[in-house]
C-alpha cells in the first residue's frame, strides 16, 4: 500500500511539473517565450521588464525545485539526499541566475541569443531532476 501511495504521489507531482510548463504563459512574465519561437538568431531582444522577468524565472525555478525535492523525498526518503539536492539546486541557481542576468543586461549581439536560450532553459525546466534522480537511484541501489 505504501508503494502505491508513493507512486501516486510521484505521479501527482509530475503532473504539477507538467502543469507549470503548460500554463507558463499565464503564470509567469516571460517575453522570451515568444521570442525563442521566432527566428531569434537574427533579431534583437524584445523590450522587457527585466525585474519582472528575473522574478518570474526565479519563481519558476523555486516551484520546480520544491516539486523536484518532493519527488526525490517520496522516492528515496533520505534526508541526506534532500540536503545534497538542496545544496546542488542552490548552487546551480546562483551560478545560472548570475549568468542569465549578465547576459540579459549586457547582450548586444544576436549571436549570444543561443547562450541565453540554454541558460534560461536550465532555469525554467526541471532538468536537474533528470540528472539527480538516476544518479541517486544508482548510488543507493548499487551499494546494496
Amino acid at each position: 500500500m505504501k508503494k502505491i501511495l508513493t507512486i501516486f504521489g510521484v505521479i501527482i507531482l509530475a503532473i504539477l511539473l507538467v502543469l507549470i510548463r503548460a500554463f507558463e504563459d499565464a503564470l509567469f512574465y516571460d517575453p522570451l517565450l515568444l521570442f525563442f519561437e521566432m527566428d531569434y538568431k537574427s533579431m534583437p531582444l524584445p523590450a522587457m521588464d527585466t525585474f519582472a522577468l528575473q522574478t518570474g524565472i526565479a519563481l519558476r525555478f523555486l516551484l520546480n525545485t520544491i516539486i523536484s525535492l518532493a519527488i526525490l523525498w517520496l522516492v528515496f526518503r533520505d534526508r541526506e539526499i534532500i540536503k545534497l539536492s538542496l545544496i546542488l539546486y542552490s548552487f546551480l541557481f546562483a551560478i545560472l541566475f548570475m549568468v542569465f542576468s549578465f547576459i540579459i543586461f549586457s547582450l548586444e549581439q544576436p549571436s549570444g541569443h543561443f547562450i541565453l536560450f540554454y541558460v534560461r532553459r536550465f532555469l525554467i525546466q526541471p532538468l536537474f531532476l533528470l540528472v539527480l534522480f538516476p544518479a541517486f537511484y544508482f548510488q543507493k541501489y548499487r551499494t546494496r
